[in-house]
């Protein structure tokens, strides 16, 4: 049996770096010693303890190129991942920092593309085609298939499809960086430059406000990189920022053209944008520091090996505690390489903390981040932007969708006429070292019924239509329906569509469930961190003052799995003010708990909030809706929905085989006409196109095993389920399922 096992193939292989603590390259030492060491006290101990005898394990050095690279890549960045040694584990010493290695050295190192991972330590399993080619290409001499990674590549659309698209802004502000860096030591000309611009146009006073260490005031005699290119990213109009930025490349020789747009772009405070106090106060080595971190950024974004890392993270330590730049230090590292750096502005704070669910470290000075928490952040969400289905898969993206956000709790909290929160600590939006003040409002991202459909809805425009028309003159809907009939993706949708655009803050989500009471939906005493219970609104509670405040929006609460709780018991007396007709103050009723001042005032559910519930019809386990509930909502059947539409898009979104998709359309349907047929069963039972639909693009000629996989993992688990009492015939179905396949 050990001996067996010993030739199994390894579960997972290893990429590591090299550098670390600051030092110089390790590989010499690892190669004459045989062993592989973590450089960290208090990071992936873990990770190396989970190395295993007989896993697959290289040394690689990550950075960035824009040229001479063997393909076209559209004067856009590229990840590289340089192989510069590879082996096998021997032994693993379980002390969270080494490993025996028998190495390989890798002379001339191997360069791979795209698919990278800056972080130390980076675990790679198998099953993952670009995974797998990572792996063939580090230890079995295979190429990389160059033109498929292209294609592929999400972190650099334009190479796929050239595009100005909203990041075009990325490259003229990497110019700027880039030609900035050589004044580093003639800043007394970057001062010349930049006052004889002040000098012709407007917008530029606030660096004539120097206060000079002789008493005196006038224009700035030294100057950052950051608050530089703080000039055109102030609170000013969209012009003036145009006229300035044009102004400022004109003088540091920068091709690229000025941004047609700016949104997504973390703006100064215009009061607080500069990042140094007045020379009168100011230590004389504050501006060198910013001019150090600068430097290290753009060689650590450019070459993000470990000693670039240990370069970076003691000048960013060194500048993050200093008068005037606290989180604006991100916004500028950002602006430098908004592909290699993340902004943690307060949109973004709050949506990495709320929406992703992303801790921030506050180790730094005023409970901010230092070098570790900035760092720490970034190499979780690099490991996430090679997920297909995570929301953002680059800085800039997250940047915009943070822009875009708008956290419901904030919202109520701003309802309730209290001060809308910014995270679980309370933090205050602006203090006195300098918190961004100026946010342009969001545009609203319009959303209609044909959006669902481009979303890759296979009902029709007027299925659709009927679903929103449903919805508006009862105010409830129900989407019921068997599993797999996208109920719960179409909820949301709907939503935003009756919204009239995608807004967070007036879409409120609950899954139902056998332990959720009215106290949890509507109001009810929870625990202080003091010991004492105090009276808390829960979602539908918050869900009504949000739509009470404001009359012209519209607000939508969806409910899953509805029928999984006990409606009647959870909505309590507000299930009779549901009812389309009762949605008046005149039919207001008193909760059964007073307001938290103690005062009983009546309730009334508004006009302009609506619910949209979603339910398994297949669920033996579940309850039966209530009649008082029934007669409230509107039900709507979802089907199982092939058909042209369900082909054009697993075909063109998913890269399912389109010599294969109607075989497997009609596998499917023969499947669902048996499960109909059977008295045991019924049409309830059938299985949804959801399980056939893949959540991500399939590699090329992938179409069968994914099939093979989901018949396997998902779908005979199901039908086993379904027939619990003949498992036979649930065999027999999967084995028609993958005949001749």
């Amino acid at each position: 049996m050990m001996e067996a096992q010993s030739e199994q193939a390894p579960s997972a292989t290893w990429f590591v770096g090299a550098t670390f603590g600051g030092t110089n390259d390790q590989l010499a030492r690892f190669l004459s010693e045989g062993i592989w060491e973590n450089g960290y006290d208090e990071k992936y101990q873990e990770l190396v303890r989970s190395m295993r005898p007989g896993e697959r394990i290289a040394v690689k050095s990550s950075y960035t190129r824009k040229h001479d690279l063997p393909f076209d890549n559209r004067g856009e960045t590229v990840s590289v991942m340089a192989i510069k040694a590879t082996g096998t584990i021997i032994e693993n010493l379980n002390d969270g920092k080494h490993v025996r290695v028998d190495w390989a050295k890798v002379d001339p190192p191997r360069e791979w593309y795209f698919h990278t991972q800056r972080g130390t330590v980076w675990r790679v399993l198998p099953g993952d085609w670009k995974a797998d080619a990572l792996i063939a290409f580090a230890f079995d001499g295979k190429l990389q298939e160059l033109d498929r990674f292209v294609g592929s590549s999400k972190k650099i659309p334009e190479i796929a499809a050239p595009d100005p698209g909203r990041f075009a802004w990325t490259k003229f502000y990497e110019q700027i960086a880039d030609r900035l860096l050589p004044y580093r030591y003639d800043r007394s000309a970057l001062v010349a430059g930049i006052r004889e611009i002040s000098s012709r146009i407007e917008g530029l006073g606030h660096l004539k406000e120097d206060h000079y260490t002789d008493g005196t005031v006038g224009f700035v005699k030294d100057i950052c990189p950051f608050t530089v290119m703080g000039l055109f990213n102030r609170g000013i109009t969209e012009s003036n920022r145009k006229v300035i930025a044009a102004e400022l490349a004109r003088f540091l020789r920068v091709e690229e053209p000025v941004p047609e747009s700016f949104e997504s772009i973390p703006l100064l405070n215009n009061l607080k944008s500069w990042y140094f106090p007045f020379e009168n106060i100011r230590p004389a080595e504050h501006i060198d520091a910013l001019w150090s971190v600068f430097a290290a950024g753009l060689v650590f974004a450019d070459s993000q090996d470990d000693a670039n890392r240990a370069s970076f993270a003691v000048a960013f330590d060194n500048a993050i505690g200093r008068r005037g730049v606290a989180w604006n230090l991100t916004f500028g590292l950002y602006w430098i390489r908004p592909q290699a750096f993340l902004s943690l502005d307060r949109n973004s704070r709050i949506y990495l903390t709320t929406k992703l669910g992303v801790p921030i470290g506050r180790h730094g000075p005023k409970r901010r981040c230092n070098a570790a928490d900035y760092l720490a952040v970034m190499e979780t969400l690099e490991f996430r932007f090679k997920e297909a289905t995570y929301p953002v898969h680059s800085y800039p993206e997250l940047s915009l969708e943070a822009w875009l956000y708008k956290d419901p709790a904030a919202a109520n909290a701003s309802h309730d006429g209290g001060e809308a929160l910014e995270e679980a600590d309370s933090e205050k939006i602006a203090d006195d070292l300098g918190e961004e003040a100026v946010r342009p409002a969001a545009p609203s991202v319009p959303y209609a019924a044909q959006d669902i459909l481009e979303d890759g809805c296979f009902l029709d425009l007027e299925g659709v239509n009927y679903l929103l028309d449903r919805l508006r003159v009862k105010k409830n809907l129900i989407l019921q329906g068997p599993p797999g009939t996208g109920k719960t993706w179409l909820a949301r949708r709907l939503a935003f569509a009756l919204i009239g655009q995608k807004n967070d803050s007036r879409v409120r989500s609950v899954q139902f469930h056998p332990n959720l009471s009215y106290e949890d939906f509507v109001r009810g005493w929870r625990p202080t961190g003091d010991g004492k219970l105090s009276l808390v609104d829960g979602i539908f509670m918050e869900s009504i003052k949000a739509a009470s405040a404001e009359a012209a929006s519209t607000f939508v609460v969806v409910i899953e799995e509805i029928n999984r709780g006990n409606p009647a018991q959870i909505f309590g007396e507000l299930l009779t003010l549901l009812d389309a007709g009762k949605r008046t103050p005149k039919e207001a009723l008193e909760l059964c708990y007073p307001d938290a001042d103690g005062k009983r005032r009546s309730v009334h559910i508004p006009q302009n909030l609506y619910v949209v519930g979603t339910m398994n019809v297949a669920d033996r386990s579940l309850a039966l809706v209530d009649l008082a509930l029934r007669r409230r909502f509107a039900f709507a059947d979802l089907e199982p929905t092939f058909g042209q539409r369900w082909r054009d898009w697993v075909v063109n979104e998913r890269g399912v085989d389109a010599a294969l998709v109607a075989d497997l359309e009609a596998r499917m349907g023969k499947l669902n006409e048996q499960i109909a047929s059977d008295a045991r069963l019924g049409k309830q039972y059938r299985i949804g196109h959801s399980y056939v639909t893949p959540d991500a693009p399939l590699e090329p000629s992938g179409t069968k095993k994914w099939f093979q996989q989901v018949i396997k993992t998902e779908i005979g688990p199901l039908l086993q389920e379904y027939w619990f009492d003949a498992p036979q015939e649930a065999h027999k179905a999967c084995e028609r399922l993958m005949q001749g396949w």
